[in-house]
Protein backbone atom coordinates (compact mmCIF):
# COMPACT_ATOMS: atom_id res chain seq x y z
CA UNK A 1 0.00 0.00 0.00
CA UNK A 2 1.40 3.43 -0.96
CA UNK A 3 2.36 5.77 1.83
CA UNK A 4 0.30 8.86 2.48
CA UNK A 5 2.20 12.12 2.17
CA UNK A 6 2.09 14.81 4.84
CA UNK A 7 3.58 18.30 4.56
CA UNK A 8 4.26 20.52 7.58
CA UNK A 9 4.24 24.10 6.34
CA UNK A 10 6.13 27.19 7.47
CA UNK A 11 8.43 25.47 9.94
CA UNK A 12 10.53 28.65 10.06
CA UNK A 13 12.76 27.57 12.94
CA UNK A 14 13.18 23.95 11.79
CA UNK A 15 11.80 22.64 15.09
CA UNK A 16 8.61 20.76 14.18
CA UNK A 17 10.43 17.47 13.65
CA UNK A 18 11.97 17.55 17.14
CA UNK A 19 8.91 18.71 19.10
CA UNK A 20 6.61 15.74 18.39
CA UNK A 21 6.96 12.02 17.80
CA UNK A 22 6.21 11.83 14.07
CA UNK A 23 7.54 8.26 13.97
CA UNK A 24 4.18 7.21 15.42
CA UNK A 25 2.75 7.76 11.94
CA UNK A 26 5.20 5.37 10.28
CA UNK A 27 5.17 3.31 8.16
CA UNK A 28 1.94 4.58 6.61
CA UNK A 29 2.74 8.32 6.44
CA UNK A 30 5.77 10.05 4.97
CA UNK A 31 6.21 13.51 6.50
CA UNK A 32 8.06 16.44 4.91
CA UNK A 33 8.93 19.65 6.77
CA UNK A 34 8.97 22.88 4.75
CA UNK A 35 11.02 25.71 6.26
CA UNK A 36 10.53 28.38 3.57
CA UNK A 37 7.29 30.34 3.32
CA UNK A 38 5.65 29.87 -0.08
CA UNK A 39 3.78 33.00 -1.11
CA UNK A 40 2.73 32.10 -4.65
CA UNK A 41 -0.25 29.78 -5.12
CA UNK A 42 1.47 27.94 -7.99
CA UNK A 43 4.42 27.15 -5.71
CA UNK A 44 2.07 25.85 -3.03
CA UNK A 45 0.25 23.64 -5.51
CA UNK A 46 3.55 22.25 -6.75
CA UNK A 47 4.70 21.50 -3.18
CA UNK A 48 1.39 20.03 -1.97
CA UNK A 49 -0.31 18.50 -5.00
CA UNK A 50 0.50 14.92 -4.01
CA UNK A 51 -0.13 15.41 -0.27
CA UNK A 52 -3.13 13.89 1.45
CA UNK A 53 -2.32 15.63 4.75
CA UNK A 54 -1.14 19.21 5.41
CA UNK A 55 -0.23 20.77 8.76
CA UNK A 56 -0.48 24.58 8.72
CA UNK A 57 0.96 26.92 11.33
CA UNK A 58 -1.70 29.41 12.40
CA UNK A 59 -2.60 31.71 9.50
CA UNK A 60 0.84 31.86 7.89
CA UNK A 61 -0.43 30.16 4.72
CA UNK A 62 -4.05 30.86 3.70
CA UNK A 63 -6.21 28.10 2.20
CA UNK A 64 -8.89 29.89 0.16
CA UNK A 65 -11.35 28.09 -2.10
CA UNK A 66 -9.17 28.51 -5.18
CA UNK A 67 -6.17 26.79 -3.62
CA UNK A 68 -8.26 23.96 -2.17
CA UNK A 69 -9.76 23.31 -5.61
CA UNK A 70 -6.24 22.76 -6.97
CA UNK A 71 -5.33 20.15 -4.33
CA UNK A 72 -7.54 17.15 -5.27
CA UNK A 73 -5.49 14.69 -3.20
CA UNK A 74 -5.85 16.65 0.04
CA UNK A 75 -8.00 14.90 2.65
CA UNK A 76 -6.88 16.31 6.02
CA UNK A 77 -5.86 19.90 6.80
CA UNK A 78 -4.66 20.62 10.33
CA UNK A 79 -4.18 24.09 11.76
CA UNK A 80 -2.53 24.99 15.04
CA UNK A 81 -5.18 26.53 17.25
CA UNK A 82 -8.92 26.03 17.07
CA UNK A 83 -9.63 29.09 14.92
CA UNK A 84 -8.16 29.96 11.52
CA UNK A 85 -9.78 32.72 9.50
CA UNK A 86 -7.51 32.04 6.51
CA UNK A 87 -9.02 28.59 5.82
CA UNK A 88 -12.24 28.51 3.78
CA UNK A 89 -14.06 25.86 5.79
CA UNK A 90 -17.05 25.74 3.44
CA UNK A 91 -14.80 25.11 0.44
CA UNK A 92 -12.88 22.48 2.38
CA UNK A 93 -16.13 20.65 3.11
CA UNK A 94 -17.17 20.81 -0.55
CA UNK A 95 -13.87 19.24 -1.58
CA UNK A 96 -14.07 16.50 1.04
CA UNK A 97 -11.27 17.93 3.20
CA UNK A 98 -11.54 17.44 6.96
CA UNK A 99 -10.14 20.40 8.91
CA UNK A 100 -8.87 19.81 12.44
CA UNK A 101 -7.21 22.05 15.02
CA UNK A 102 -5.13 21.83 18.16
CA UNK A 103 -5.18 23.45 21.55
CA UNK A 104 -3.38 26.78 21.95
CA UNK A 105 -2.26 28.43 25.19
CA UNK A 106 -3.23 32.02 25.97
CA UNK A 107 -0.25 32.60 28.27
CA UNK A 108 2.41 33.15 25.56
CA UNK A 109 0.64 36.09 23.85
CA UNK A 110 -0.15 37.53 27.27
CA UNK A 111 3.52 37.43 28.20
CA UNK A 112 4.57 38.95 24.87
CA UNK A 113 2.07 41.77 25.31
CA UNK A 114 3.85 42.71 28.50
CA UNK A 115 7.25 42.39 26.84
CA UNK A 116 6.10 45.06 24.38
CA UNK A 117 4.53 47.28 27.05
CA UNK A 118 7.64 47.16 29.23
CA UNK A 119 9.97 47.53 26.27
CA UNK A 120 8.15 50.68 25.18
CA UNK A 121 7.75 52.13 28.66
CA UNK A 122 11.41 51.77 29.58
CA UNK A 123 12.86 52.35 26.10
CA UNK A 124 14.65 49.01 26.24
CA UNK A 125 15.65 48.80 22.56
CA UNK A 126 17.13 52.32 22.14
CA UNK A 127 18.93 52.09 25.49
CA UNK A 128 20.35 48.66 24.68
CA UNK A 129 21.39 49.83 21.22
CA UNK A 130 23.16 52.86 22.68
CA UNK A 131 24.96 50.71 25.25
CA UNK A 132 26.16 48.20 22.66
CA UNK A 133 27.30 50.81 20.15
CA UNK A 134 29.06 53.27 22.46
CA UNK A 135 26.16 55.70 22.42
CA UNK A 136 24.97 58.01 25.17
CA UNK A 137 24.50 56.68 28.70
CA UNK A 138 20.92 57.06 29.97
CA UNK A 139 19.51 59.14 27.13
CA UNK A 140 15.80 58.40 27.59
CA UNK A 141 13.26 58.91 30.36
CA UNK A 142 11.06 55.92 31.12
CA UNK A 143 7.29 55.94 31.52
CA UNK A 144 5.80 54.66 34.78
CA UNK A 145 3.28 51.82 34.98
CA UNK A 146 2.31 52.15 38.64
CA UNK A 147 -0.60 54.52 39.01
CA UNK A 148 -1.19 54.78 35.28
CA UNK A 149 -4.23 53.62 33.32
CA UNK A 150 -4.17 50.50 31.15
CA UNK A 151 -6.97 50.43 28.59
CA UNK A 152 -7.88 47.05 27.10
CA UNK A 153 -9.83 46.72 23.88
CA UNK A 154 -11.28 43.26 24.51
CA UNK A 155 -11.38 41.31 27.76
CA UNK A 156 -11.43 37.66 26.73
CA UNK A 157 -8.99 34.94 27.73
CA UNK A 158 -5.90 36.95 26.86
CA UNK A 159 -7.25 40.36 27.82
CA UNK A 160 -8.22 39.12 31.27
CA UNK A 161 -4.73 37.76 31.85
CA UNK A 162 -3.20 41.05 30.72
CA UNK A 163 -5.53 42.83 33.14
CA UNK A 164 -4.32 40.80 36.11
CA UNK A 165 -0.69 41.64 35.36
CA UNK A 166 -1.58 45.31 35.03
CA UNK A 167 -3.21 45.21 38.45
CA UNK A 168 -0.07 43.58 39.88
CA UNK A 169 1.92 46.56 38.60
CA UNK A 170 -0.47 48.87 40.42
CA UNK A 171 -2.20 50.11 37.29
CA UNK A 172 -5.81 51.16 36.98
CA UNK A 173 -7.28 48.75 34.42
CA UNK A 174 -10.21 49.67 32.18
CA UNK A 175 -11.72 47.70 29.31
CA UNK A 176 -14.14 48.15 26.45
CA UNK A 177 -15.78 46.00 23.79
CA UNK A 178 -19.18 46.25 22.18
CA UNK A 179 -20.95 43.74 24.41
CA UNK A 180 -18.88 44.00 27.58
CA UNK A 181 -20.94 44.56 30.73
CA UNK A 182 -19.81 46.09 34.04
CA UNK A 183 -20.21 42.69 35.69
CA UNK A 184 -18.13 40.88 33.10
CA UNK A 185 -15.50 43.62 33.20
CA UNK A 186 -15.24 43.26 36.97
CA UNK A 187 -14.86 39.48 36.63
CA UNK A 188 -11.99 40.11 34.21
CA UNK A 189 -10.22 42.47 36.59
CA UNK A 190 -11.20 45.78 34.98
CA UNK A 191 -13.71 48.59 35.13
CA UNK A 192 -15.91 49.14 32.10
CA UNK A 193 -15.00 52.25 30.13
CA UNK A 194 -17.94 54.44 29.18
CA UNK A 195 -17.05 54.09 25.49
CA UNK A 196 -14.22 53.22 23.16
CA UNK A 197 -13.50 56.92 22.83
CA UNK A 198 -13.34 57.46 26.59
CA UNK A 199 -10.96 54.53 26.96
CA UNK A 200 -8.64 55.89 24.27
CA UNK A 201 -8.69 59.42 25.67
CA UNK A 202 -8.01 58.41 29.28
CA UNK A 203 -5.49 55.56 28.96
CA UNK A 204 -1.71 55.75 29.20
CA UNK A 205 -1.34 52.34 27.55
CA UNK A 206 -3.90 50.83 25.16
CA UNK A 207 -3.67 47.11 24.31
CA UNK A 208 -5.75 45.37 21.64
CA UNK A 209 -7.22 41.91 22.41
CA UNK A 210 -10.13 41.52 19.98
CA UNK A 211 -10.96 38.90 17.37
CA UNK A 212 -10.73 40.22 13.81
CA UNK A 213 -14.17 40.50 12.20
CA UNK A 214 -15.97 42.86 9.90
CA UNK A 215 -16.93 44.88 12.97
CA UNK A 216 -13.40 45.17 14.32
CA UNK A 217 -11.51 45.62 11.04
CA UNK A 218 -10.14 49.18 11.05
CA UNK A 219 -11.56 49.78 14.53
CA UNK A 220 -8.56 51.98 15.36
CA UNK A 221 -8.10 54.54 12.62
CA UNK A 222 -6.96 58.15 12.39
CA UNK A 223 -9.84 59.50 14.45
CA UNK A 224 -9.19 57.03 17.26
CA UNK A 225 -5.41 57.52 17.26
CA UNK A 226 -5.84 61.29 17.45
CA UNK A 227 -8.00 60.81 20.54
CA UNK A 228 -5.09 59.18 22.39
CA UNK A 229 -2.73 61.23 24.53
CA UNK A 230 0.56 62.19 22.93
CA UNK A 231 2.24 60.47 25.89
CA UNK A 232 0.30 57.21 25.42
CA UNK A 233 1.35 53.91 23.86
CA UNK A 234 -0.64 51.51 21.67
CA UNK A 235 0.08 47.75 21.66
CA UNK A 236 -1.43 45.24 19.24
CA UNK A 237 -0.79 41.51 19.61
CA UNK A 238 -4.18 40.52 18.20
CA UNK A 239 -4.63 41.07 14.46
CA UNK A 240 -2.99 43.76 12.34
CA UNK A 241 -6.13 44.79 10.44
CA UNK A 242 -7.83 45.99 13.63
CA UNK A 243 -5.51 49.02 13.49
CA UNK A 244 -5.48 51.04 10.27
CA UNK A 245 -1.94 50.71 8.94
CA UNK A 246 -1.62 54.08 7.21
CA UNK A 247 -3.10 55.94 10.17
CA UNK A 248 -0.65 54.20 12.50
CA UNK A 249 2.31 55.14 10.30
CA UNK A 250 1.19 58.79 10.33
CA UNK A 251 0.69 58.71 14.09
CA UNK A 252 4.22 57.40 14.59
CA UNK A 253 5.89 59.80 12.17
CA UNK A 254 3.95 62.86 13.33
CA UNK A 255 4.02 62.08 17.07
CA UNK A 256 0.31 61.79 17.75
CA UNK A 257 1.22 59.09 20.32
CA UNK A 258 4.43 58.32 22.20
CA UNK A 259 4.88 54.99 20.49
CA UNK A 260 3.42 51.64 19.49
CA UNK A 261 4.27 47.99 19.86
CA UNK A 262 3.06 45.37 17.41
CA UNK A 263 3.58 41.67 16.81
CA UNK A 264 1.14 41.29 13.90
CA UNK A 265 1.16 42.39 10.27
CA UNK A 266 -1.29 42.12 7.38
CA UNK A 267 1.43 40.58 5.21
CA UNK A 268 3.72 38.05 6.88
CA UNK A 269 6.64 37.73 6.64
CA UNK A 270 6.84 41.50 6.43
CA UNK A 271 8.44 42.60 3.11
CA UNK A 272 12.01 43.85 3.46
CA UNK A 273 11.09 47.32 2.18
CA UNK A 274 7.93 47.74 4.24
CA UNK A 275 7.72 51.19 5.90
CA UNK A 276 6.86 49.61 9.24
CA UNK A 277 10.41 48.22 9.42
CA UNK A 278 11.83 51.74 9.75
CA UNK A 279 8.96 53.62 11.39
CA UNK A 280 9.97 55.76 14.38
CA UNK A 281 8.52 55.11 17.85
CA UNK A 282 7.67 51.51 16.88
CA UNK A 283 8.72 48.36 18.73
CA UNK A 284 7.89 45.53 16.34
CA UNK A 285 8.40 41.77 16.57
CA UNK A 286 7.89 39.08 13.86
CA UNK A 287 4.64 37.59 15.22
CA UNK A 288 6.17 35.80 18.20
CA UNK A 289 3.06 35.87 20.40
CA UNK A 290 2.40 32.13 20.16
CA UNK A 291 5.99 31.05 19.40
CA UNK A 292 7.13 29.24 22.55
CA UNK A 293 8.38 25.73 23.13
CA UNK A 294 5.39 24.62 25.22
CA UNK A 295 2.91 25.97 22.69
CA UNK A 296 4.73 24.32 19.79
CA UNK A 297 4.92 21.01 21.63
CA UNK A 298 1.15 21.21 21.98
CA UNK A 299 0.61 22.18 18.33
CA UNK A 300 2.76 19.47 16.77
CA UNK A 301 1.99 16.80 19.36
CA UNK A 302 -1.74 17.25 18.81
CA UNK A 303 -1.23 17.43 15.04
CA UNK A 304 0.16 13.89 15.24
CA UNK A 305 -2.87 12.88 17.35
CA UNK A 306 -5.20 14.48 14.77
CA UNK A 307 -3.58 12.45 11.97
CA UNK A 308 -3.80 9.22 13.95
CA UNK A 309 -7.48 9.81 14.76
CA UNK A 310 -8.30 10.68 11.14
CA UNK A 311 -6.59 7.54 9.86
CA UNK A 312 -8.52 5.51 12.43
CA UNK A 313 -11.77 6.91 11.05
CA UNK A 314 -12.63 9.05 14.10
CA UNK A 315 -11.36 12.62 13.53
CA UNK A 316 -10.90 14.81 16.64
CA UNK A 317 -10.91 18.58 17.14
CA UNK A 318 -12.79 19.06 13.87
CA UNK A 319 -13.42 22.66 12.79
CA UNK A 320 -16.80 23.35 11.20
Amino acid sequence: MAKLRCAVLDDYQDVARSLADWTRLAPGVETEFLHTHLTEEDDLVEALRHCQIVVAMRERTPFPAGLLARLPDLRLLITSGMRNASIDLDAAARHGVTVCGTASSSEPPTELTWALILGLARQVVPENTALRTGGPWQHTLGADLHGRRLGLLGLGKIGSKVARVGAAFGMEVAAWSRHLTPERAAEGGAVLAASKEELLESSDFVSVHLVLSERTRGLIGERELRRMRDSAYLVNTSRAAIVDREALLRALHEGWIAGAGTDVFETEPLPADDPLRTAPRLLALPHLGYVTRRNYEGYFGQAVEDIEAFLAGSPVRVLA
